[in-house]
């Protein structure tokens, strides 16, 4: 059996080992016991405690494994997916690092590993649906539509924080980068606001995040575009918080004593942010895809609405991120994906049959991926 050790026992990275557990030898290895412990108490895994936030650790813990799968919150990301190329082993990575992951890429040639970085819902599941058609037409135009959200509105910010937190408020201080006419254009985060209706989910807002990523540069797309979902109301009170300073890693100093404002945010805003046990929640991915296949204009809307799993006490983004996951981490041990090098999921959708193989596992998971096409 086949030996998988999860960094990191967060809400995606705990879905990500229970998912794997009856396939494989898993072990998941974090700082905090307690997460560990729960983890172990419901499903067949093994834990170990370390900080994993020393390289040192890192380069240990995974020598003895077939796969790693990194799953630490997005600033430890770089270093440790470091640390576990610079042991040898091969890696999916869903930790979204500020860090450009090709700075990475012939350390990962040179030791022979394969590591496929981003791999969640957005950047993820997006990238792999992208890859795959641009492998099979010429691409004009791509937007992303991606969110996360509590089925309950709770006044004042009628959002709940599903995934790393920090995570989050960086989607609101990072500016986005997106393509336009063939160029790369600079806006600030939280810009562009639109109100658009979905099924499912009523009307949404939608602004500007830094989510295309790696497809700056693995795409030669004329026009790409990613926005992120939240219930009307919130990019307004987001950008008082932003604009006042209460995101800033500037340090200040108050009464003698230097903080940074960030610190403070998180201590007061988390309690508002954190999910209620068995909150309903639900993730909305929109892709539209649009440019020549066989010398026709060609339309391609592909859709992923998923709720919180009541029976496995799953959320919804830990489902859609973790499966995606889980998905590829499979396929790269049977040796469907084996590409040495950083790859970005768009090179893993890019493999004849690979999407398609995808798309089935997480049916099996009852994450459908609705197609439309004109």
């Amino acid at each position: 059996m086949k030996k998988i050790i999860v960094l990191g026992c967060g809400m995606v990275g705990s879905a990500i080992a229970a998912d794997l557990c009856d396939e494989f030898d898993v072990t998941v290895a974090d700082l905090n016991k307690n997460h560990l412990d729960e983890l172990q108490a419901k499903h067949n895994i093994n834990t170990i405690q370390k900080d994993l936030s020393s390289p040192g650790n890192v380069t240990q813990l995974v020598r003895d494994f077939d796969l790693v799968i990194g799953a630490v919150p997005g600033f430890m990301g770089f270093e440790t997916l470091r640390s576990v190329i610079e042991a040898g082993k091969d890696v999916v990575d869903i930790s979204f690092f500020n860090e450009d992951p090709f700075g990475l890429n012939e350390l990962a040639k040179d030791k022979n590993v394969t590591a496929v970085v981003d791999c969640g819902v957005s950047p993820g599941l997006s990238n792999i649906i992208l890859g795959y058609h641009n492998s099979k037409m010429k691409v004009d135009s791509y937007k992303c539509y991606v969110g996360g959200l509590p089925v309950k509105k709770s006044p004042p910010f009628n959002y709940k924080a599903f995934f790393s937190p920090i995570d989050v408020i960086e989607e609101y201080v990072r500016p986005a980068r997106i393509v336009e006419n063939g160029k790369v254009v600079v806006k600030e985060a939280l810009s562009e606001p639109e109100i658009i209706e979905f099924e499912y989910a009523g009307k949404l807002e939608a602004f500007n995040t830094d989510g295309l990523r790696t497809l700056l540069r693995t795409m030669k797309i004329p026009n790409m575009i990613e926005k992120t979902l939240r219930y009307p109301g919130h990019i307004e009170l987001m950008k008082v918080f932003r604009d006042v300073g209460f995101f800033s890693n500037e340090e200040i100093e108050i009464d003698g004593r230097k903080i940074k404002p960030i610190d403070l945010t998180v201590k007061l805003l988390f309690p508002f942010w954190k999910p209620e046990d068995d909150e309903d929640e639900f993730t909305l991915l929109k892709l539209i895809i649009e440019g020549e296949e066989e010398g026709k204009k060609k339309k391609y809307i592909y859709t992923v609405f998923d709720k919180f799993d009541r029976e496995t006490k799953t959320s919804s983004m830990a489902r859609t991120t973790g499966y995606t996951c889980t998905a590829v981490a499979r396929l790269v041990l049977d040796g469907s994906f084996n590409q040495k090098g950083i790859c970005p999921p768009e090179y893993v959708g890019a493999v004849p049959g690979v999407m398609d193989k995808i798309f089935d596992m997480l049916k099996e998971r009852n994450i459908y991926v609705s197609e439309e096409d004109f």
